[in-house]
């Protein structure tokens, strides 16, 4: 059988979920080649139809209909936590900033802050960019710097959103907060796994199942993947990885559930009034 190519990002979550299938733990599992890819660059490469098995941004999966399921193991959702807006830590509150450096125009944090900033009650705060601002598109792990570098606000993901003061910026908004109080308290859907319809439904199942079982593997040996998950992060402090771990890997990084599909319809719908139905791998398909 053709060995799958999995593509994903150097996060500590996604190193977390896939670390055991990719060090060998679990002799059952598929065979696989692992690439490693930007967050932008695993949503433009799942859009191409790049790779079998891709780990995108939640608002680029609940759009991919057609071509992929979005499996139901290995996303990440944030449970009243999310991407962080931040401005240089001397921005004067009367500023209001006309650009944002942020992590790609595709990715979930981008949909989620140009949604927050039509929201009045966030506009109104100080500090905030004006609704119209510029989006500028770098790198995730150069937002912080082009924000410092530049004086622009700074949209920040993974586990850099969670210090951003050690980049010389204070945080200003956390979008699951305002995510939690818009959809009334649902998990916030960061990123997905999915898989090439292609590969079959049989096929499809076996990889969502490895994905769990290299979940469960990596919180019962954490000292096997620890390693691999702390060469790859871009904050070396282990408190800060931990801390991005306990935020976005959950329960519903095993089984999103009935939770996590009702969580994704809630994004798929911002901003439409007939959003596409949801291409969830589930017993139907």
């Amino acid at each position: 059988m053709k060995r799958l190519t999995v593509a994903i990002s150097p996060c500590p979550n996604d190193t977390a979920i896939f670390g055991a299938w990719m060090l060998g733990l679990l002799p059952q599992a598929p065979k696989a080649s692992f690439v490693f890819l930007d967050v932008e660059n695993l949503n433009e490469a799942a859009l191409s139809g790049r790779f079998d098995v891709i780990k995108v941004s939640a608002a680029v999966g609940v759009s991919l209909g057609g071509s992929c399921r979005i499996l139901p193991s290995g996303a990440a959702f944030g449970l009243g936590v999310g991407p962080k807006l931040a401005v240089p830590a001397g921005a004067d509150p009367a500023d209001r900033a006309r650009r944002v450096a942020v992590p790609g125009l595709l990715t979930t944090a981008a949909r989620l802050l140009r949604a927050a900033l039509a929201d009045p009650e966030v506009a109104a705060r100080p500090g905030m960019p004006v609704p119209d601002a510029a989006f500028l598109p770098v790198r995730y792990d150069r937002v912080a710097g082009t924000a410092t570098e530049t004086g622009c606000a700074a949209l920040l993901i993974h586990e850099t959103a969670l210090a951003p003061e050690r980049h010389g910026l204070k945080r200003i908004l956390d979008l699951g907060q305002w995510w939690d109080r818009t959809t009334g308290g649902l998990p916030l859907p960061l990123g997905l796994i999915v898989g090439r319809e292609n590969l079959g439904r049989d096929r499809l199942w076996a990889v969502a199942r490895t994905i769990r079982e290299s979940l469960e593997a990596a919180l019962s040996r954490p000292e096997a993947v620890m390693p691999l998950i702390a060469a790859m992060a871009i904050e070396k402090d282990h408190g800060v990885v931990d801390a991005h771990i306990r935020a976005y890997v959950n329960e519903l990084s095993r089984d999103m559930g009935e939770t996590g599909r009702k969580a994704l319809a809630a994004l798929a719908g911002m901003g439409k009034t007939t959003p596409s139905p949801l291409p969830v791998l589930d017993e139907s398909w």
